[in-house]
């Protein structure tokens, strides 16, 4: 296609956002250009976030299952990790879904060109090439999918290699003796996860009154007690003031509530205190796109933003920043674009956080049940009396449903083994209005953990058949 031609649809940024929406597109009959700085599609999900992270933690897990089996009568010896063929497993997942995405766009015969893009208006991109110079294109509408990077704290030396974001741990070069995590989020808390798995004696910093901010602190609370067990330390309300590379290491100062120490000397130091939308650099000031003052790209239910040429889908439109609603993101923008009557608006989007144990959510938590004064009802399953959880070795969990009035699911919570995999049920459910009486009739298999969210049901319905009637939530809380 020649340099001056003009596209049909164009997408900046080939994340899990930006890849839906040129795959939607190509099938409802659109020319599309793709155009990123990888040579395959992907993003920072597939190239050095969700996907390297899930790989490392499933080994991190496979370690913690092997300590376990002691108690159920088998002793492995203790494992060896050989980092070198460790990195080189998780590179090879990584290369072969990154080839299978840029094998469909062969096959959609999208146009996919390797470069970094950046509007000079609301309908032309300059491209810089990786490797043929720069093209100056135009394009009849366009998607922004730029996603987020790391954010960073000033007091920490960004040029240290005693210093890594949350890409840089996953590159795994090296595990350290110690290590210091800056932020008690999911990122946070999975990477310090897989470190203390494979060694690293690990102190983690947050400076909010919990870990896992704005997550119901009932769930929060038993992950607290699984991870600090394996964690050196876990500072709530504590900050860093300083930080300062030495010979021995990097020297960090607290000052906080639950600060152990003033001043405590790492090998290495771990900054995950959340992403930043990527909307500078994009030439996004030369169109009509409008941001928040948080540097968010305002859109509206359809994915449009303020110019009529360009959507915006993931991360740089802020929000739940999870591959998944920047996945549905694309797949609506991608079908406004084509003239469809496309509209985003779930009724929930689930979260996985994926340590051991796993936290997943949908919907709300009933901390924002009685923050928003909707009257509501709690239904709980405590996974001691699930026989799949005791069959597992895995009966640390809980199932928390929040129901209104009508017996309406407003928002399910579940910790415990492979509490991702068990989340779409309650989200679907969620989606299709079910009633707690719904779920309670519909026959789960046994033994399963999935029955958990039945037998929470069933139990606020006082027909539970494994654990006795819920009492202290039968009426309404606001």
């Amino acid at each position: 296609m020649a340099g001056n031609d003009k596209r049909q649809l164009l997408i900046v940024g080939a994340g899990p956002g930006g890849y839906a929406a040129a795959f939607v597109a190509a099938q409802l009959g659109l020319k599309v250009t793709l155009i990123d700085r990888e040579v395959n599609p992907g993003g920072v999900c597939l190239y050095r976030g969700c996907i390297p992270s899930k790989a490392l933690l499933h080994v991190a897990k496979v370690m913690a299952e092997a300590e376990r089996a002691t108690d159920w009568g088998l002793t492995f010896r203790k494992p060896t990790i050989d980092l070198d063929k460790l990195r080189a497993w998780k590179t090879g997942v990584i290369t072969k879904l990154t080839q299978g995405l840029g094998l469909l766009c062969k096959q959609w015969k999208i146009e996919y060109i390797q470069g970094e893009a950046a509007f000079t208006d609301s309908h032309t991109v300059r491209v810089r090439r990786k490797r043929a110079g720069t093209d100056q294109m135009s394009f009849e509408q366009g998607i922004i999918a730029t996603g987020s990077s790391s954010a960073w704290l000033p007091m920490i030396p960004r040029k240290s290699h005693l210093v890594m974001d949350s890409e840089g741990a996953l590159a795994l070069e090296s595990v350290p003796k110690s290590l210091l995590v800056i932020g008690g989020g999911y990122i946070g808390l999975e990477q310090g996860d897989i470190y203390s798995r494979l060694g690293a004696k690990v102190s983690l910093v947050e400076m909010m009154p919990q870990l896992m901010p704005g997550v119901d602190p009932e769930l929060v609370s038993i992950l607290h007690k699984q991870i600090e067990k394996r964690f050196e330390s876990i500072m709530l309300q504590t900050k860093v003031v300083e930080a300062k590379e030495q010979k021995n290491g990097l020297r960090v100062r607290f000052e906080g509530e639950e600060a152990q120490k003033k001043e405590v000397v790492f090998d290495k130091v771990l900054v995950a205190v959340g992403r930043k939308p990527n909307s500078s650099g994009f030439g996004l000031e030369n169109t009509k796109v409008q941001l928040d003052d948080k540097g968010n790209v305002k859109v509206d239910a359809r994915c449009r933003t303020d110019d009529p040429a360009l959507f915006a889908i993931g991360d740089v439109t802020g929000g739940l920043q999870l591959a998944h609603r920047a996945n549905h993101q694309g797949a609506v923008a991608a079908e406004v674009a084509a003239g469809k009557d496309a509209v985003f608006e779930p009724r929930a989007i689930p979260f996985v956080e994926y340590t051991d144990p796993e936290l997943a959510a949908c919907g709300l938590s009933e901390v924002q049940a009685k923050e928003q004064g909707i009257p509501y009802k709690v239904a709980k399953f405590p996974w001691q009396a699930s026989g799949r959880a005791a069959t597992l070795g895995e009966s640390v969990g809980l199932t928390k449903v929040v129901l209104d009035e009508a017996g309406r699911i407003l928002g399910v919570g579940i910790i415990g083994a492979g509490a991702g995999e068990l989340i779409p049920e309650a989200t679907l459910a969620m989606e299709m209005g079910a009633t707690a009486l719904d779920i309670a009739l519909t026959i789960h298999p046994h033994p399963t953990l999935s029955e958990t969210f039945m037998e929470a049901l069933a139990r606020a319905l006082k027909r539970s058949t494994h654990i006795g009637a819920a009492r202290e939530r039968d009426t309404l809380s606001t």
